[in-house]
């Protein structure tokens, strides 16, 4: 496995900041981007309907806003934080990393996705989260969520779903590591990813972006990045799908799907979420369902 010279990224730093953009209708700023009622509503209206009121104490969240490169870090193993970030565009991870310098990705942060714990009394945390690619993430107290909630009841279940399901994903990858060939751990990462993405509505027919390089895909998934080339080089030579840079096509859904056994159930996504070539995700070995 590489080692930590590797993986010299930025200390944890600030980040540029940038107070949230008038919105538009649909949860875009004036500017084109993003902003929390968004991207934090469609995903949580994945496992129930928001109201108007809903979306907006969502947006009311996001006021600070801050602007990172790639490989900056966002918190700290051991470091305290007294905030929560939301990914609004870009991607992050959380990883531990060993003396040595081997490193280990356990979590995948897409936009929607929060970092952190959302309790009030939790300032330590146990893992560090580093950006993958430059990312805009809005910084929440905690105390901020404490309010929502207070105020707005019914979101606590939405983030509770969004909580299980990031527990599930975890269950998944364990079993990936543990379990399934090289083959079929690259082929189940990119149908989960696809599919959470599709979820938040950044995929594009059979397109979606793949914000990890090889050598990442290497750390999150157990396996040397010349695995990975080889493996990613049979998965297009069977015609699954085509990599070009950071852009993921997905050329036969379904037979990716079985060659990597992928159940999506344990996304507790909605039943007509559709997959290229219209193919509905509840059709596939599992059917998926809300909470």
């Amino acid at each position: 496995m590489d080692t930590l010279p590797r993986y010299a990224v930025s200390p944890l730093r600030s980040g540029t900041s940038a107070g949230l953009s008038a919105r538009r209708p649909g949860g875009a700023s004036e500017g084109g981007g993003e902003v929390v009622g968004g991207i934090l509503a469609r995903k949580l209206g994945n496992f129930l309907e928001l109201s108007g009121p809903e979306r907006e104490s969502l947006n009311e969240l996001g006021r600070q806003q801050r602007h990172h490169g790639a490989r900056e870090h966002l918190s700290l193993e051991n470091g305290l934080s007294r905030s929560v970030c939301l990914i609004i565009e870009g991607n992050a991870c959380r990883y531990k990393i060993l003396p040595d310098g081997r490193r280990q990705i356990l979590t995948l942060f897409i936009p929607g996705d929060l970092c952190g714990r959302c309790l009030p009394d939790l300032d330590l945390g146990d893992e560090s989260v580093v950006t993958l690619t430059a990312a805009t993430v809005a910084v929440i107290p905690r105390q901020a969520f404490a309010a929502l909630v207070e105020e707005h009841p019914r979101l606590t279940r939405a983030l509770a779903c969004a909580a299980l399901v990031e527990e599930a994903v975890h269950r998944e990858w364990i079993v990936n590591i543990g379990q399934r060939t090289g083959y079929e751990r690259i082929a189940h990462l990119f149908c989960e990813l696809f599919v959470r993405l599709s979820a938040v509505g950044l995929t594009q027919g059979n397109r979606c972006e793949l914000p990890l390089t090889q050598g990442e895909l290497a750390d999150a998934l157990g396996l040397s990045a010349v695995h990975i080339n080889r493996t990613v080089q049979q998965l297009r030579s069977d015609g699954l799908i085509c990599l070009r840079g950071r852009e993921l096509t997905i050329l036969d859904f379904p037979a990716l799907q079985s060659a990597a056994m992928f159940d999506g159930s344990y996304l507790h996504l909605p039943k007509n979420l559709t997959l290229p070539h219209g193919r509905n995700l509840e059709a596939g070995p599992g059917s998926l369902h809300g909470l």
